[in-house]
């Protein structure tokens, strides 16, 4: 069943775009050739990540729990999800919700629980609200053959996307019809999955290529006769392999560079889609895990680094604790000492990467962050 990991098709003419599927049994891993699925081989990713499942339909998983917070003022909910399938749906739909003042998006102030049908006809009301006002024939037929693709793509939201990040930049994804349901929403969409500019080994291995053209080049330069186009080809692997979380230390500062105050985005990361929000120069992941549904004071998620070790805030961007660990009720003092250490060790960061950036003598972003962190032992 389709959920979100980005796999490569086995016949002579691969797709130009990843489809988020689950792997056939036994996982396929780079380096290698395709494992064959039903019908189809699949690529993985090196070091494999995990992989977002979608939800069994016996399980009644087209049910999501409704968790209402505080936002900006007003009663404002939340799609929580126990499985990763609709990752893409919620993700979207959460920023519909959090934008209701925009969007016109509600829900009734009771509600509890909702359905897939129902987060549907939401969307379907907002992308049909996108109706250019100007009678222009040309207007009206290309928002008519936008809506037209839109409704084929409309299902996989609950099952999962195609996106094929480009290692280029934030924004940089291989254009698949999926693509036009974050463009009629004005929703960006970003990564971070970044070569560092300053390995010219790696920016030449891995160059303008989209994920599954990188894997079809590791798998080409593996098999050449030519030492140089093998040694390549290494290179490329080798960063698939050190970077599979698919998020690297430059796709952080880029990221945090592109992405303006305030604004809620669609983040990809680990084959998972989340809704991020950029508040005071500092990057945060809704939580959406439906563990924390009774948690009112655990709302977002911190995004400073790219090895996972975040910090919970609730509604207002103030540092929390996860449930169970210990000191969950510490005074706030402790608070908003350990915030502000967290602050201040990544605007250092940011400005040295500006200084980098200047300087080609400078660390790379890998030796940046080790250093940054012996200093902060």
């Amino acid at each position: 069943q389709p959920a979100c990991a980005p796999h490569l098709p086995a016949d002579e003419h691969p797709r130009e775009n990843a489809r988020e599927e689950q792997p056939a049994e036994g996982g396929g891993s780079l380096p290698g050739a395709p494992v064959p699925g039903p019908g189809a081989g699949a690529v993985g990713l090196p070091a494999e990540p995990p992989r977002a499942r979608t939800p069994s339909r016996e399980a009644e998983a087209d049910f999501y729990c409704v968790k209402w917070i505080t936002w900006k003022g007003e009663r404002t909910p939340v799609i929580t999800q126990s499985e990763n399938g609709p990752c893409p749906l919620l993700a979207i739909m959460n920023i519909l919700f959090l934008q209701w003042k925009a969007s016109g998006v509600k829900l009734p102030p009771q509600k509890e629980v909702i359905t897939a049908e129902e987060l549907m006809a939401h969307l379907g009301d907002c992308i049909l609200s996108t109706q250019p006002r100007e009678p222009s024939e040309g207007l009206q037929l290309n928002f008519q053959q936008n809506i037209n693709d839109t409704m084929t793509v409309l299902p996989k939201l609950s099952t999962g996307l195609d996106v094929n990040v480009r290692f280029t930049g934030v924004s940089d994804f291989e254009y698949t019809p999926e693509c036009i349901v974050f463009d009629l929403l004005n929703v960006p969409l970003y990564h971070g999955w970044l070569v560092d500019p300053q390995s010219p080994e790696v920016v030449q291995a891995v160059g303008k290529l989209s994920y599954n053209q990188l894997v079809e080049k590791i798998i080409t330069c593996k098999q050449a006769s030519d030492s140089s186009l093998v040694s390549e080809g290494l290179v490329a692997e080798q960063f698939l392999e050190s970077t599979a979380s698919q998020l690297t230390y430059h796709g952080l500062c880029e990221l945090t560079a592109a992405v303006r105050e305030g604004e809620l985005s669609v983040f990809f990361r680990n084959n998972h889609f989340s809704t991020m929000i950029k508040h005071k120069g500092h990057l945060y992941l809704l939580v959406t895990d439906q563990g924390f549904l009774q948690e009112e004071r655990v709302v977002w998620e911190s995004l400073h680094n790219v090895d996972g070790d975040s910090c919970f805030c609730d509604t207002d961007f103030h540092l929390s604790h996860a449930p169970g660990k210990e000191g969950a009720t510490a005074a706030p003092p402790d608070h908003r000492l350990q915030q502000r250490q967290v602050d201040q060790d990544y605007m250092i960061a940011l400005s040295l990467q500006q200084q980098q950036g200047q300087d080609p003598s400078a660390l790379s972003d890998l030796e940046l962050a080790r250093q940054l962190q012996q200093e902060e032992y």
